[in-house]
């Protein structure tokens, strides 16, 4: 869950419905930007069009705050507004554009201190899973991020992506199985050499 907890959320979906509270407003969508931008972001792959879909999200939710009471989860709601907005501006686009690794990588390790060895196993090991997570369908991707990296439960990715709990549960072996697969390591290149050696 986002950093407001769901009876917040409720609350701030009253005052701005009731009172037309722009602190509300202000305080929901700084809680939802992070979360929504990355997804947005892994479907499209351009940090300026995810942000003017984010944007066109909240613009919709304002424009229709008299109704806001009336949505039972506002958070998926959000994410299925994000979803098809994006597959509309992708069937306008057509092309793909490249993610940026080095974006990708520097958010997954944050300020690891390590020796300069084990943050390079460590990037490779990020490029290697990013491009594997890249190169699984669409469809398995998305169930993948939403449930991994958004922290979505399976019903709520199930809503999101309007695919049944099941279609998710196996979206996500494939792409875990895929990510499996594809990370072989050597075993003494990642253990100190004292714990190696007694595997």
């Amino acid at each position: 869950m986002d950093s407001v907890a769901e009876l917040r959320i409720q609350e701030l979906q009253t005052r701005i419905s009731r009172f037309d509270d722009q602190q509300a407003y202000k305080e929901l969508y700084i809680s939802f930007y992070p979360s929504l931008f990355h997804f947005i972001r892994d479907m499209i792959k351009s940090r300026q069009v995810a942000e003017e879909i984010v944007s066109d999200v909240f613009m919709k939710i304002w424009e229709n705050r008299k109704t806001l009471e009336n949505i039972l989860n506002l958070r998926v709601y959000c994410f299925v507004a994000a979803k098809n907005l994006s597959l509309n501006q992708l069937e306008k686009q057509k092309r793909e554009i490249t993610c940026d690794i080095d974006e990708f990588a520097h958010r997954i390790t944050g300020n690891m201190t390590a020796d300069p060895e084990q943050l390079m196993i460590s990037e490779e090991m990020l490029k290697l899973i990013h491009e594997v997570v890249e190169a699984i369908p669409s469809r398995c991707r998305m169930a993948f991020k939403l449930v991994k990296e958004s922290g979505f439960r399976y019903k709520e990715a199930a809503e999101i992506l309007n695919v049944s709990v099941k279609t998710i549960e196996n979206q996500l072996a494939i792409a875990i199985k895929k990510i499996h697969n594809a990370i072989h390591f050597d075993i003494h290149r990642s253990i100190p050499l004292g714990v190696a050696n007694q595997f």
